[in-house]
């Protein structure tokens, strides 16, 4: 979901209530830390998923559990799901590039790095978004701020993979971490997309893109899989995979709407700095994976790059360095 949905989402909401919500600034930040836990688990259930589930049925998994438990959700609030030609071909378009395509992508690099590695490099999405809307779209230009922090980004990937190709790993670990690129362009251009699908609510927008990312993501699945990627799963497995279905995508929705109609579109995107930050500590304490150097500085540099971007940290310095007036 883009920045400028996310807003008008929250402003309706604000409208529809008689006013603007001031929650406590503890409360916010602590359902921001609970769905950034949400949000990283996903990194962490790839990662245990990896070795019992083919790529493409984990994923169908994944979008088909959570679509349903959505389209739950709609019934039980008695709102309706819009359907017709036009909308189910959207559905399916942006099924695809926002969620069938990157969380495939995903699921397959987990096979090569490390759940950390993954998030870190997803927390680029909003660097690559921007320059896809750069390119896309006059309205929503790159100023220099922007570019500052899209090349600090940059140079947090170049750490995190350079590394890498320099040690000989290349052949081990590259391909999982170009796939996470590959991801975070694909959630690009959906982001691009998007904003073209005009009169959807968020909640139907996502739910219908998480069905419309099954359907096409299911006949690919059963050609490449067939059904015996289903059997035989043991009780871990299947609670990891509604893990991620129900958890880490139906709940995180919920939760990422419940924080725009309340706390506001700003708000909610801070959470793309604490994505990282929740799977690298999932990754060390529950996987039991190595926090290597250029893991960390890779995160440390794409964060200020976020940062940077976003611009409000810089604002409020700014204004702490300010002379105070005589």
């Amino acid at each position: 979901m883009n920045r400028e949905t996310s807003r008008a989402t929250a402003v309706s909401s604000r409208a529809a209530t008689g006013g603007e919500v001031r929650p406590q600034a503890g409360q916010s930040w602590a359902t921001l830390g609970f769905l950034s836990i949400l949000w990283g688990g996903s990194f962490f259930f790839y990662k245990v998923l990896a070795p019992s589930l083919p790529p493409l049925t984990l994923v169908f998994g994944r979008v088909g559990f959570a679509a349903v438990a959505l389209l739950a959700v709609l019934a039980v609030g008695r709102r309706e799901f819009p359907l017709g030609a036009s909308k189910i071909g959207w559905f399916l378009v942006l099924g695809a590039f926002n969620c069938a395509i990157p969380f495939s992508l995903y699921a397959w690099s987990e096979r090569f790095v490390t759940s950390g590695v993954a998030a870190t490099l997803n927390a680029t999405t909003p660097i690559f978004t921007g320059i896809a809307m750069h390119l896309s779209s006059r309205d929503d230009r790159l100023t220099r701020r922007k570019i500052i922090g899209i090349a600090c980004a940059f140079c947090g990937v170049a750490v995190l993979i350079g590394r890498d190709l320099l040690s000989g790993l290349s052949l081990s670990v590259l391909p999982g971490e170009l796939a996470c690129l590959g991801a975070t362009t694909s959630y690009a251009i959906g982001a691009v997309l998007t904003r073209k699908l005009r009169g959807v609510a968020p909640l139907q927008l996502t739910t219908g893109q998480l069905a419309g990312a099954a359907l096409v993501i299911f006949p690919l699945a059963l050609l490449h899989d067939g059904f015996s990627a289903w059997r035989g799963l043991g009780a871990e497995t299947w609670a990891a995979w509604l893990g991620i279905a129900l958890l880490s995508t139906a709940l995180a929705y919920l939760i990422f709407f419940r924080i725009l109609t309340v706390h506001g579109a700003n708000q909610a995107v801070l959470v793309t700095f604490l994505v990282p930050v929740s799977a690298l500590a999932m990754g060390a304490l529950l996987l039991g994976e190595t926090l290597k150097w250029n893991t960390l500085a890779g995160a440390v540099l794409i964060s200020c790059g976020l940062a940077v971007i976003d611009g409000r940290l810089l604002r409020r310095l700014w204004r702490r360095e300010a002379p105070c007036p005589s």
